[in-house]
């Protein structure tokens, strides 16, 4: 049961990399063409708007990917004093609480889109409506929320955490 939770995980933490790389692509797209037109006197129209857009797309697209890969920080300037058993619930207690944050996240973002969904709430220039990223934001979050749960049930259980879910100094 915990293997298919996790192969649906990593399906998901995919699904979420791909749109935020696609976030990442639009973004360089539009400021290549924003500062080309710029020295051409045409600047794209919008662009603030689309680039602070896509940033969203890039960030909560990734962070799933990053959790995963265990790329965040961590400070393991003591861990090698440390018995694993207080390694290991270092471990859960991270997966733990960032489940707990992006779940809020997630949750908090869900009443924001509806708000933004009922008072038309649009970027300044071409009116892109907030909504639609907020309730991405609210899906990559559950994602990542998801991909951090099963990491903490693979810890509780005793079972191996796979590669990609390594931390610290297991990632190399």
């Amino acid at each position: 049961m915990l293997r298919l939770l996790d192969m649906i995980a990593a399906r998901a933490t995919a699904l979420a990399a791909v749109l935020g790389t696609i976030g990442l692509i639009a973004e360089v797209v539009v400021i290549l063409i924003d500062v080309t037109g710029r020295y051409f006197g045409a600047p794209l129209t919008g662009a603030q708007d689309i680039t602070q857009m896509s940033m969203l797309v890039l960030v909560f697209g990734g962070m799933a990917l990053c959790d995963r890969q265990g790329g965040h920080i961590a400070v393991d300037v003591f861990e090698r004093a440390f018995p694993d058993w207080l390694i290991r619930l270092g471990d859960l207690a991270a997966a733990l609480v960032g489940a707990a944050i992006f779940a809020g996240i997630a949750y908090n973002m869900w009443f924001s889109a509806r708000m933004s969904v009922m008072l038309h709430q649009a970027t300044n220039i071409i009116y892109l409506p907030f909504a639609w990223f907020k309730y991405y934001i609210v899906v990559t979050s559950a994602i990542a929320a998801f991909g951090m749960a099963v990491r903490a049930l693979l810890l509780m259980t005793g079972g191996r955490v796979p590669k990609e879910h390594a931390t610290g100094d297991q990632a190399t």
